[in-house]
Formats: C-alpha cells, structure tokens, sequence
C-alpha cells in the first residue's frame, strides 16, 4: 500500500474495546505483525509500557518496545526497521520530539516509514508526524502550536472533543495565522493517510468524527469528514472519505 500513517485523536476510556489497535495490525497486511512501542513522550513510563502490553497482548501480535531512558537495545535502527508497525504513545510531544532528535530516531523513522512500516499513534503520538500539532507540552495549563517531524503536511489537533479548550483554541489559531490548516481528531478516531494523502477516517465511537479545519480571510471552517465506525468489521478494507498532555 505504500508509507501508512494512522495519527489518533486518543484512547477514550473503553477498556474492552480494540477497534483502533486491530485496524492497526490489519493495516500491516500481515497475520502476525511485529509491533513496537515508543514511550518516549510518557518519560518512559512503566504504566504506558503495561497498557501496551496489555492492549496488543489480547491480539494476534508480537508487542515489543523501545526505551530512551532504560537502554537496552544497542542497534535502534536494526529494532525499528524489523518492525510491521510502530506505535508512539501520548505524553510530552515537545520533550518527544527533542530526545529523538538527539538520538538520531527521526532519519530512522522516516526510513521505516518510506519502507512501508506502519507509523501511528495517540496525542503526542498522533501531532508528531505533521508540520504542526496543537500542544500543551510548551506551557503550563496553555496549548500553543508545536513544529512536528513534517512528514505529514498541515496540522493536526487531537483531543478535539474531550478537553473543552482544544477546539476553540485550535479554532483561534487557525484564525490569527499562528496554526496551518490540517486536520482534527475526536478522541476514538483514527486518520489513516497513505503517502501523503487522507485515504480514511475510523472510529472506535459511533458519534466520534474526524474534521478537515482551515481559516480563510479570517473565517475558520470547520469540515467534518466521512468517519467510518469500525464495530467489529473487516478493518482493513480501505474506503473513501467525504468532504494527557501533548
């Protein structure tokens, strides 16, 4: 299918669902696909790395992961590139990204994801692969727009319908010019691009959408786009598309 991305508005509090997480195997196209955890925006947290385990554990999967802060692994390029998929949890987009940059992950990231290797996640795991993202990683109790890795043109703002202060302040981003035009997600949804283009929108919520947003002469628009619930279904199937800190 070519580079896949899937950016998630975040996981809402539905502890038997996995709707999200069996798309993201499916989109691998393989029986068995080998799956990596990147906690790096959660410190590494020991509870982001169970929930993973937990998670991908319940399904047909080989769940692994990568730690900055408890090293382990000595060749990350060799471990990354011999994944199917690779997952990137929430947390602190900005320290994220700076610990990545500094130890070399965004030429391997790039590489796994030119090679076909799914990229996806949730919150900071979800901004990241965009030009920007709308993040409170920057300042205390305020969302600011935050320069991601930009392999995904615009931006994109998560949590759009569960934290009250992400959409206006998304909206008066956009409005002042500070913020690109780009995409929104409700939390349950998944934007699945491949290559550079939005091939689908999912959602583990009947009501969760996902949203095109963009200012023109001053005016936001906000478009909501097709968003398919995914309820047991043969995820994989591709279908068009109409018009916590991260």
């Amino acid at each position: 299918m070519g580079p896949q991305i899937i950016a998630m508005g975040g996981i809402p509090d539905e502890p038997d669902s996995l709707l999200l997480e069996k798309y993201v195997l499916e989109a691998t196209g393989k029986k068995q696909p080998k799956i990596t955890l990147l906690p790096t925006a959660s410190g590494d947290s020991q509870e982001s790395i169970d929930r993973f385990y937990d998670r991908f554990g319940k399904l047909d999967a080989v769940p692994s992961h990568l730690s900055l802060f408890r090293l382990t692994v000595s060749d990350r390029r060799d471990l990354l590139l011999k994944q199917d998929a690779i997952y990137v949890g929430g947390g602190s987009t900005h320290n994220m990204l700076v610990l990545w940059r500094d130890w070399g992950l965004v030429s391997i990231l790039k590489e796994a994801w030119r090679n076909g290797i799914v990229l996806c996640g949730v919150s900071a795991g979800s901004i990241c692969w965009f030009e920007q993202g709308v993040t409170d990683s920057l300042i205390p109790d305020r969302l600011v727009p935050l320069r991601g890795l930009g392999f995904l043109e615009g931006s994109n703002c998560p949590h759009y319908d569960s934290e009250p202060l992400r959409r206006p302040t998304c909206h008066d981003l956009l409005k002042r010019g500070f913020l690109k035009a780009g995409y929104a997600a409700d939390d349950g949804v998944g934007l699945h691009f491949v290559g550079h283009r939005l091939h689908r929108v999912v959602s583990s919520r009947p009501e969760a959408k996902g949203y095109r947003v963009e200012a023109k002469s001053g005016i936001v628009i906000e478009t909501k786009l097709e968003t398919d619930f995914l309820n047991g279904e043969a995820h994989g199937r591709p279908k068009g598309h109409g018009s916590s800190n991260s």
